[in-house]
């Protein structure tokens, strides 16, 4: 009898030994199981519960993932879990801070106003002296367009740059006044025949030379007449009045003896004949050796005009 207590005793005692070293494996499904392996295949894992009683084959989809790293602790099941067992994503290393390096600027010149500018850098100075040779060359053209002295227009655009130019070229150009009839030379008296003895004409009157037998054609002047720029103004009327013979073909007998000179700033001219006239210039033709040249003369250039024999 004792030997069957002792049997029985024995038995129960193992299967408690063996039920506490038993693992609990957690299924997905909220329930858990406690028993050894006893029995693995590709479709799951049979456990012995206690001594006599063996759970149902449990696949291995239903293991959670702690379970499944559990029974990867046995080296014969292994094979066979690890498949099931999920791979954690790779944890993303932190990447080290972008450092910013420190890179040169250019410094900002300070603010300042348009001609402080233009005084404190080189080009400036280039572009200002620029500046201020044309405004002298302008003041040349513009008194040679104004009928101006040059000195005194250059002079002012010196001493006072771009507004001097400005005010005589708003100025009208200057045209010098005709002479009066009281401000020309007195004419000599004519004189005419009486009796075979001349006697000088009645003041105010002029008559022309004649002789008893008939009238003589008029003498040509033998002196040399000087029209000079400042006393007369050289345009188109001046021409037309004074060398009225000159426009002509052929000349009349009391001009072709004359020689009708026009001096300019740049060249002097012996007229032939006055081709053609403007209200500022003049068409002249010139005899260079044999052959005949016409010549634009501007009233403007002209200094002088002579009229005196020839040679």
């Amino acid at each position: 009898m004792r030997r069957i207590l002792w049997t029985f005793f024995s038995f129960w005692f193992c299967g408690l030994l063996a039920a506490a070293g038993a693992d609990t494996f957690q299924l997905t499904d909220g329930t858990s199981v406690t028993g050894d392996v006893i029995s693995y295949n590709d479709n799951g894992i049979v456990f012995r519960l206690n001594v006599d009683q063996y759970s149902k084959r449990v696949p291995w989809t239903k293991f959670t993932q702690d379970a499944l790293k559990l029974l990867v602790n046995n080296p014969k099941v292994r094979p066979l879990a690890e498949p099931f067992i999920e791979t954690p994503p790779p944890s993303r290393e932190k990447k080290g801070e972008v450092k910013v390096h420190e890179v040169s600027r250019r410094v900002l010149p300070p603010k300042q106003s348009l001609f402080g500018a233009l005084f404190s850098s080189s080009v400036g100075l280039v572009m200002l002296l620029l500046i201020y040779m044309a405004n002298i060359y302008a003041a040349y053209e513009i008194a040679a367009c104004r009928a101006r002295p040059i000195a005194l227009v250059m002079g002012v655009a010196v001493v006072l740059p771009v507004l001097g130019p400005i005010i005589f070229l708003a100025m009208p150009k200057r045209v010098e006044k005709p002479a009066t009839a009281a401000e020309q030379p007195a004419a000599a008296p004519h004189t005419f025949a009486v009796g075979g003895a001349a006697a000088p004409a009645a003041a105010g009157i002029h008559i022309a030379e004649a002789s008893w037998h008939g009238a003589a054609p008029a003498a040509a002047p033998s002196e040399v007449q000087v029209f000079q720029r400042g006393q007369f103004t050289f345009n188109r009327r001046f021409f037309e009045t004074k060398f009225s013979g000159y426009f002509a073909v052929i000349r009349r007998e009391a001009e072709k003896n004359m020689e009708l000179t026009v001096k300019t700033g740049r060249a002097q001219y012996v007229v032939e004949r006055i081709t053609r006239i403007a209200t500022n210039e003049m068409h002249v033709e010139v005899g260079l050796s044999a052959v005949k040249q016409e010549v634009v003369v501007a009233f403007a250039e002209i200094i002088e005009v002579q009229l005196k024999p020839k040679a």
